[in-house]
């Protein structure tokens, strides 16, 4: 299954955009869009239903709330294994059927697995919608774990890390930044975990895994597309409403980041790299975690910073001075603890690394030192919202969405206020986090080099 990890501003850009395009439709049309509902069956499980009529499908999505930050330790990888395992067999239906039944109708499906959450999703006819809930809350407590079916799945995932990881030295240089960044917190580990340890999982390891965290009240639904709340939810009620609740789980309380006070550096020369290039990053707040207000501004501090073509490092480094062949910047706020703010590069032609990563300490310097102006503000805020402008006819976003806020311990109304937190957000605000965080002396930064092949 495929594995992605969704930012907070392809989040919540697409809500934005939506609503700032509803406004003047509601304006000219007689009646006004259906609204978004939510409630709770009386097991637990969360329900979300994004009504949109424009076209006859519908997306179903089931998110759970567990990821792999939250595995046993020594047990890395288990919460992706299982996302594998989810596809088999269950005591009502052979391995396959499931899918079998959505390819039959048209459909599409797949699964994802983040540091914090799994999800499952099908995009259908709306006539199948109750198909793809008596499926899908089949499977949340029938599959038959045996190891027969362990076995030869972990071997899948076994040559999975080794096609996507080890094979590509940016994901294996990204995997020691990581677990150089983060010294404590679980976000250290891989999401697709470790090789040792991934040959070790069992049935027995399996099992207990599904049976702590595969249940409705550690799940939400969310439903988007040509459907009605009252139709969502007697199938609801019908489907996963008879799966009996599962045990109550503790708050997902991870350890805690020390106060970090070093430069740290990871190099990984490799006779696989053509081009060298470089990145740098900083322990940040997330959505979850920030003060009010910083999480934005880090938003929009990346969108300035390097966003896009428009963004300072992009138009310094590739535009102007043409040292770079690529430079940006990325928050990454949707997690549910501390995350990372980070910046990169890579030269062009004759040019030197470093004098890329000079150039990019430069145009970070000149925000903590000057700050950004109101118009160049309001310029990223547009252009952040504008690089969005497909999301609003995209049901996929749309449940992506409401489930990635939701499962990383945000709320419905978190995201129907978004729009207006982004819009408050100052220029001061901007060169403030800029000051607080990127700080040089307190960050992480990876080299990735060419070397020469070892002769035998």
């Amino acid at each position: 299954m495929s594995r992605h990890v969704l930012s907070i501003r392809h989040v919540w850009l697409a809500l934005c955009l939506l609503v700032l395009a509803a406004a003047p439709a509601a304006a000219s049309d007689s009646a006004a869009p259906d609204p978004i509902t939510s409630f709770t069956l009386e097991n637990g499980m969360q329900v979300v239903v994004i009504p949109d009529h424009r076209a006859p499908i519908v997306t179903h999505m089931v998110w759970y709330r567990i990821g792999s930050a939250d595995e046993p330790p020594g047990k890395s990888g288990i919460a992706h294994f299982f996302e594998h395992l989810m596809f088999k067999g269950t005591t009502n239906h052979k391995a396959g059927e499931f899918g079998a039944k959505i390819a039959e109708i048209g459909g599409s499906e797949n699964a994802f697995t983040t540091d914090d959450y799994t999800a499952y999703y099908q995009t259908v006819p709306p006539e199948a919608l109750g198909t793809m809930m008596e499926f899908e809350a089949d499977r949340m407590r029938n599959l038959i774990l045996t190891d027969a079916v362990i076995g030869p799945e972990r071997d899948v995932i076994l040559e999975e890390r080794r096609s996507r990881i080890e094979n590509s030295p940016q994901s294996l240089l990204g995997e020691e930044v990581d677990a150089t960044l983060y010294q404590n917190h679980p976000y250290r580990i891989p999401v697709i975990g470790w090789m040792h340890e991934i040959e070790k999982l069992n049935r027995v390891d399996a099992v207990a895994f599904y049976d702590r965290y595969y249940a409705p009240n550690n799940a939400i639904l969310v439903v988007a597309g040509d459907v009605q709340a009252d139709e969502v939810r007697k199938l609801a009620e019908a489907t996963y409403g008879k799966v009996a609740r599962g045990p109550e789980l503790p708050p997902r309380v991870r350890p805690d980041e020390p106060e970090q006070n070093t430069s740290r550096t990871v190099t990984l020369s490799d006779p696989r790299v053509s081009v060298p290039s470089f990145s740098r990053s900083w322990l940040v707040p997330s959505y979850h975690t920030a003060e009010p207000g910083e999480a934005e501004a880090l938003d929009l501090l990346s969108e300035v910073l390097g966003g896009g073509t428009r963004s300072r490092i992009y138009q310094a480094l590739v535009v102007k001075t043409g040292v770079a062949s690529s430079a940006g910047a990325y928050y990454a706020g949707s997690k549910l603890d501390m995350s990372n703010f980070t910046v990169y590069g890579a030269p062009r032609g004759t040019s030197k690394l470093d004098a890329v990563e000079k150039e990019v300490d430069a145009e970070i310097d000149s925000i903590v030192r000057n700050g950004i102006s109101d118009k160049e503000l309001e310029s990223a805020k547009n252009r952040f919202i504008r690089s969005m402008i497909f999301a609003r006819d995209d049901q996929d976003s749309m449940a992506n969405i409401y489930g990635s806020t939701l499962a990383t311990g945000g709320t419905v109304e978190d995201v129907e206020k978004w729009p207006e937190r982004i819009r408050a957000v100052t220029a001061d605000q901007v060169q403030r986090v800029a000051a607080k965080y990127l700080r040089t002396n307190h960050s992480v930064t990876g080299y990735l080099l060419p070397s020469e092949p070892v002769q035998n």
